[in-house]
């Protein structure tokens, strides 16, 4: 059964914040403008030192594991440092979870970290190993970034989290409907599949309020990623789920059809289009909190702000 997890402080003026690279090759064409987005919240950004490296084979790296690695956790041992935010997502995240060491990072102290995508493995193992909440949502690096309302929902969240305890997605309706309680978790759907069962990952959604996106996925591929998670048990128990885009993974309604066929059986609500993910405006949604859900009204109201 999943539990509430420990909430990280709220950010403030004057905060260090780290910028990471454990997935993807980062750009350096207007990075330093999107690091003065930043600066203009009144944070102080700390680009790590690895965070322009290139991978001399593997070229969907942002440099070897163990320099990703070797940043991330300096990042987050680095008691000046209130929050970690990956730059951007692609791949490799998952390379490196294995080099990190959890105990030292527990030993550190609770921190905020802020990703989405291939961010989902290091939002598992943050939950699972440190017992953390954490934040899904648009990174530096990515074109959500230049989105006002995207950008204006995470700046609300890091600063002022009360303001948006409830999280309401125009767009969204009800997949099926009801209400629900539980605690929040997800991410990119096949980033879930990929490591269900592993040491970094939470046992189960049983008791959740799984939040499900991905990008590029073809309707017969996410049959394959919900089949896999539905065999390993992983839906057993779950209390809701909140969909969230499908960019680029084929026609809306193919789509629709995969996620009705795989989830519209598991006898709880279902919440679709409900804005967070890969499309505009990404919302962002805290993980490991918890909340209640609406799926006929398109609401999701936390019973705490997402940072203390």
């Amino acid at each position: 059964m999943i539990r509430e997890l420990a909430r990280p402080p709220r950010l403030k003026r004057g905060d260090k914040v780290a910028v990471v690279a454990p997935s993807g090759p980062v750009a350096r064409e207007s990075h330093a403008e999107r690091m003065a987005v930043l600066s203009g919240w009144g944070l102080e950004p700390v680009v790590m030192p690895h965070v322009f490296d290139e991978h001399p084979d593997l070229w969907f790296l942002a440099g070897n594991d163990r320099d990703r690695a070797a940043d991330f956790q300096a990042a987050w041992c680095d008691r000046e440092v209130a929050a970690v935010f990956s730059d951007r997502g692609g791949y490799g995240a998952g390379r490196i979870i294995d080099l990190l060491d959890w105990e030292a990072m527990a030993k550190a102290g609770p921190k905020l970290y802020v990703g989405y995508s291939d961010a989902t493995a290091l939002h598992e193992a943050i939950a699972a190993r440190l017992g953390l909440a954490t934040l899904h949502g648009p990174m530096p690096g990515v074109s959500a970034f230049a989105d006002d309302r995207t950008r204006e929902h995470l700046r609300r969240t890091l600063f002022e989290p009360e303001s948006v305890r409830t999280i309401r997605a125009e767009s969204s309706k009800a997949l099926v409907s009801g209400r629900a309680e539980g605690v929040t978790l997800g991410g990119c759907a096949s980033l879930l599949g990929s490591t269900v069962g592993g040491p970094h990952s939470l046992a189960s959604a049983a008791g959740g309020l799984v939040c499900l996106e991905d990008v590029e996925e073809e309707d017969y591929r996410l049959d394959r990623i919900l089949t896999q998670l539905r065999r390993s048990g992983w839906f057993d128990g779950v209390a809701g789920v909140l969909l969230g885009s499908w960019k680029d993974c084929g026609p809306y309604e193919r789509v629709r059809a995969v996620l009705a066929d795989r989830l519209g059986d598991l006898g709880v609500p279902v919440v679709e289009e409900f804005g967070f993910g890969h499309g505009l405006p990404a919302l962002t949604i805290p993980f490991g909190v918890r909340a209640s859900l609406d799926a006929d009204a398109g609401v999701l109201e936390l019973e705490e702000p997402a940072l203390l």
